[in-house]
């Protein structure tokens, strides 16, 4: 009974008159068409070689440096430990939260920090210990911590417009080299203070504006625009371009303060302590000034030094 029955499907010995068929619709002459080059292997996600490349990149971006501020949306930064977010809180640093660990002892610092925020409205956040421990290193945050928003740079060009646009002969400062936040907040303090436009700093290899440098500039930062340089030395060469002097600070200057006049549209190149000027900054400078001093001090701290000479340029200006 099994050999004689048929199964579905079994191939018929003995010729049979082959009747239509149904046809592919296509599908196998689109198949035969051509699909345009093979992809590289660095573009096929699902190759080994793309895998290596993205890891690659990835190493290479990290170590690049900090990127440019306009150039990726960062993260806000957050202020952790009570004396630090007190500070910032009275010195005007913007926030746009608080956060307090739930059960955390309230002392003088926590009290006074909660009462500034509630009086200017800056959002306060109960949040559990662990949420707090992401947020820092290594877990000093003593219960809590405030959330700075990034800071907004001017363009170069912008600042430079808007110095001349002042009325008065542009005082900008370029930083170069300048590395410690709280130098680049005591130079934005002293612009301020002695009727400076404005600051330039580089985009990468700087200090930049950070909390820190917001509670050293004393609330300066939220009054004077700091642009952010993709290439300092190209910058200076535009705006030398718009008629200012390029007026770089070193010990061993070809001019001296005393000598020079700085009443006329200026830009104060200032470098670190330890470095100086980097050789391309230095050789884009129109002079290089000397600040005279008794004693056997060598030289002076960046933002001491960018302090003297706007002083002395701010009283050339008055008279």
């Amino acid at each position: 009974m099994a050999g004689n029955s048929k199964r579905k499907g079994a191939i018929r010995k003995g010729g049979t008159k082959k009747g239509q068929t149904v046809g592919s619709g296509g599908q196998r002459r689109r198949g035969l068409e051509g699909r345009g080059a093979t992809p590289k292997a660095v573009d096929r996600p699902y190759h080994s070689a793309h895998k290596r490349a993205k890891a690659a990149a990835k190493t290479s971006s990290a170590g690049a440096g900090r990127p440019q501020r306009k150039a990726a949306v960062e993260g806000p930064e957050y202020v952790l430990g009570r004396n630090p977010v007190v500070e910032c809180l009275r010195a005007g640093v913007p926030a746009t939260a608080l956060y307090v660990v739930l059960g955390t002892d309230a002392d003088e610092r926590v009290t006074e920090a909660v009462q500034i925020a509630g009086d200017k409205g800056i959002a306060i956040l109960e949040v559990q210990r662990p949420e707090l421990d992401r947020m820092s290193s290594n877990g000093m945050h003593q219960g809590i911590a405030l959330q700075v928003p990034p800071y907004r740079y001017a363009h170069p060009t912008d600042l430079m417009q808007q110095a001349i646009d002042s009325g008065q002969p542009p005082l900008l400062v370029a930083l170069d080299n300048i590395t410690d936040p709280r130098n680049l907040g005591a130079v934005i303090r002293s612009v301020a203070a002695f009727g400076g436009h404005g600051v330039v700093i580089p985009a990468r290899r700087s200090a930049s504006v950070t909390a820190v440098a917001w509670r050293t500039s004393a609330g300066a930062a939220a009054r004077l625009p700091v642009a952010q340089a993709t290439n300092l030395t190209r910058t200076l060469k535009e705006w030398a371009q718009s008629g200012v002097q390029l007026v770089g600070l070193d010990a061993d200057g070809d001019v001296t303060l005393d000598d020079y006049d700085g009443s006329g549209p200026t830009v104060i190149v200032v470098g670190s302590e330890g470095k100086g000027l980097s050789r391309l900054v230095r050789e884009s400078c129109d002079s290089i000034l000397s600040i005279p001093m008794a004693g056997d001090v060598e030289s002076l701290n960046a933002s001491v030094a960018a302090g003297v000479v706007l002083a002395e340029f701010a009283r050339q200006r008055r008279s």
